[in-house]
Parts: structure tokens; C-alpha cells; sequence
């Protein structure tokens, strides 16, 4: 196990709220040159690349497709031979997170150097409902760092996109209103924006959540963004546990690169996860027994006004692209605010987490829109 023991200056560091990252040695100009307003053309940095896709044990829906056969097989394909985000967290000890990230990019690059590979970085204790009640101790605050130092370290100059802490609008309710979590949240985008070929995309909720639909959702959004290190990422994630609508999610995507402009953080854009909203609800509309585990929908003429989930658009760039059926104003802000839809959800799992749900993982393949 690590030591928790650490410098003077780092907690005296932590007690004043500053950034400084004392564990990388690495000077993080790449991410330095990020806190000043974009002035070159924009390119995306998602497109024009291959895309790896992850074979093997880390990922929890390749070992029911590579066991399956007929017909079964060819549908649990739909989802495990798709790139995604893998998560990594807490789960993950600090003294093994380099060698499981080393060996996730091998089975995602599959020998190709140039192929990115995609993850989510979900590492902060306590999160979700415990990141209301307390904050997280110089102990763990210690030990988050290390394991950010020693994930960026093992990610090196692999081509990533990062997505970083999901169920980001937690951080808005730290106890007596502190800012310990979004610092800790930016000093990952520090760190991990360092790395020559990495791209992180921080997680600011979804248009659901918070304040669905309003302005005031746009600017706790921002706020999100602004203390958990934006000035260091290169954009923003969105609805990566919920079920919202592309259409309101690029939406949300374009007020809130907006407003990160006019406060001097100019093309930070969206990627949006499309791996569970192929028949979009908001979350507070849900009408089943349970909202993080919601019904599969029965087909793909399931009525629009049941809450119901399944898989929506596939991994993709070409986000404007004519077959998605968007709407032209969807059209015009997708092409001007989003990078990319990813799968960063993982609606085939109990919850969004484990274990892989075979039957669930069928129906949501039959049920979807877009196969």
C-alpha cells in the first residue's frame, strides 16, 4: 500500500485550496497552454483517427459475446465489438492502477499506436450521495492523487479520451459548500491534460441534471467546470449516467460552451454519451420501480411516452451526420459544439455497474433504433 504520510507543503497546499500537483514530475505545459482562449482553427482531436476497441477481461461484455454462438453471438456484438469508455476507480488499488491501464490500452491499440482509447475516470471518495455528508480525508485526498500520477504516467503518449468523474454535479454539494472535491477533479485534468496525446473531457451532468432545461442548469454547469479545472481539459462530458435526449443534450452542450467562451475558455466542447438514450426520457420522469435501473424498452416501436431504456446512437464524430434524424438546429449546434457521441454509459450492466446482465444486453440490441 502506498504511504498516506505526506510533505508539509502539500497539506498546507490542500488547506488553502491551491493545485499545486506535487507528485508529477512531469511539467504540464500541454495543459498550461490550455488556460488561455483558443485562437488557432479548432480540430477535433477525436476524428480522423481509428478508434480502438477493447478484447478482452476488462471488459465485462466480451466474454458473453466471445462465448455465445448464433444468433445470440451476433447480437452481443452490437455492444462488445463497439469502442467505449472504460471505467476505472477506486476499485482499482494505486498500486495496480498502472498495469491495468498499461494493459487496457494493449488490447485496445491491438498494436496500432495511432488508435485512441477511450476511458472514464470515476476514482473520487467519497462520490455520488456520501460527497453531500463528508469530504474525503488527507488520507485519501493523498491517495487520489497518487493513483491520478500513476494512471497519466501509465498513458503516457497513447492518443485517449478521458472522461473525468461522471455524476460530476455531485461536487456542488460538498458539505459547508467546500471546493476540496473540484479541486482534486481539476487536478486530474492537470495532470492527465499533460500527457501529449490525452484529451479530457470533464463530466458536468446532463441536461436533466441539474436544473433541466434552464439557464440556471447551464451556469451550475459551468460552475462545475470552472472549479474541477476546465482551464486544463479540453471540454466537457454530458449525460453519462442518464437518459436525456441528444437533441436537449446538444443543446445543453452549446449554452454551456457558450458561457465557458465569455469567461475566457473559448472551443471547450461536448462529447455526449448516446449508449443509453436511444428512447430518451428525463430522469425525474421515470415511471418504473428504479431510475438507475430503468426497464428495457420491448422494441423499436415502443410508444414515445413510456420510460423505458435502450442503446441510441452508435460511437461517432460525424455527430451532424443525416441518418441520426436529428433536427437541423440539432444539426447546426452539433457540428459546432460537440466532438463526438460516445458509449461512456453501460446500460447492459445491473445498474450501470455490475454484473453483466445477459438478458438485458439481448433486449436492448433488439430494442435500438440505430442497429
Amino acid at each position: 500500500m502506498p504511504s498516506v504520510l505526506v510533505p508539509l507543503a502539500m497539506l498546507l497546499s490542500l488547506a488553502a485550496g491551491l493545485l499545486s500537483p506535487v507528485h508529477h514530475a512531469a511539467a504540464p505545459s500541454r495543459a498550461a497552454a490550455s488556460t488561455s482562449a483558443r485562437t488557432a482553427a479548432y480540430v477535433n482531436p477525436l476524428a480522423g483517427r481509428p478508434w480502438g476497441t477493447y478484447e478482452g477481461g476488462q471488459e465485462m461484455s466480451w466474454a458473453p459475446y466471445a462465448n455465445a454462438t448464433g444468433t445470440k453471438k451476433k447480437l452481443l456484438g452490437y455492444i462488445a465489438l463497439k469502442p467505449k469508455a472504460k471505467w476505472f476507480g477506486a476499485w482499482i488499488p494505486d498500486n495496480q492502477i498502472a498495469q491495468k491501464v498499461a494493459d487496457y490500452i494493449a488490447g485496445s491499440q491491438d498494436g496500432d499506436p495511432d488508435a485512441l482509447v477511450q476511458m472514464s475516470v470515476f476514482r473520487m471518495v467519497p462520490w455520488e450521495h456520501d460527497a453531500c455528508t463528508r469530504l474525503p480525508t488527507k488520507a485519501e485526498r493523498a491517495s487520489y492523487k497518487t493513483w491520478i500520477d500513476r494512471f497519466a504516467t501509465a498513458v503516457g503518449d497513447t492518443p485517449t479520451a478521458i472522461v473525468l468523474q461522471p455524476d460530476g454535479p455531485f461536487a456542488l454539494c460538498a458539505p459547508g459548500g467546500s471546493k476540496v472535491p473540484s479541486h482534486l477533479v481539476a487536478y486530474a485534468a492537470q495532470v492527465l491534460s499533460a500527457q501529449p496525446e490525452t484529451n479530457v473531457y470533464i463530466e458536468a451532468g446532463a441536461a436533466d441534471w441539474p436544473h433541466a432545461g434552464s439557464q440556471g442548469g447551464v451556469d451550475a454547469a459551468v460552475k462545475i467546470l470552472v472549479r474541477g479545472g476546465i482551464q486544463y481539459a479540453h471540454g466537457f462530458a454530458l449525460n453519462s449516467t442518464h437518459f436525456d435526449s441528444t437533441t436537449d443534450e446538444v443543446a445543453r452542450a452549446a449554452g454551456i460552451s457558450k458561457k465557458l467562451a465569455v469567461l475566457g475558455y473559448a472551443d471547450r466542447k461536448a462529447v455526449i454519451n448516446t449508449s443509453s438514450n436511444g428512447h430518451p426520457y428525463e430522469y425525474g420522469d421515470y415511471t418504473g420501480k428504479d431510475a438507475d435501473n430503468p426497464f428495457v424498452c420491448d422494441s423499436t416501436t415502443t410508444p414515445a411516452a413510456t420510460t423505458c431504456a435502450t442503446i441510441g446512437i452508435p460511437p461517432t464524430t460525424k455527430v451532424g451526420a443525416d441518418r441520426w434524424g436529428l433536427p437541423a438546429t440539432t444539426v447546426r449546434q452539433a457540428r459546432r459544439y460537440v466532438d463526438a457521441y460516445l458509449w461512456i454509459g453501460r446500460p447492459w450492466l445491473y445498474r450501470q455497474n455490475q454484473p453483466f446482465v445477459t438478458k438485458r444486453a439481448l433486449k436492448l440490441v433488439r430494442s435500438t433504433p440505430w442497429r
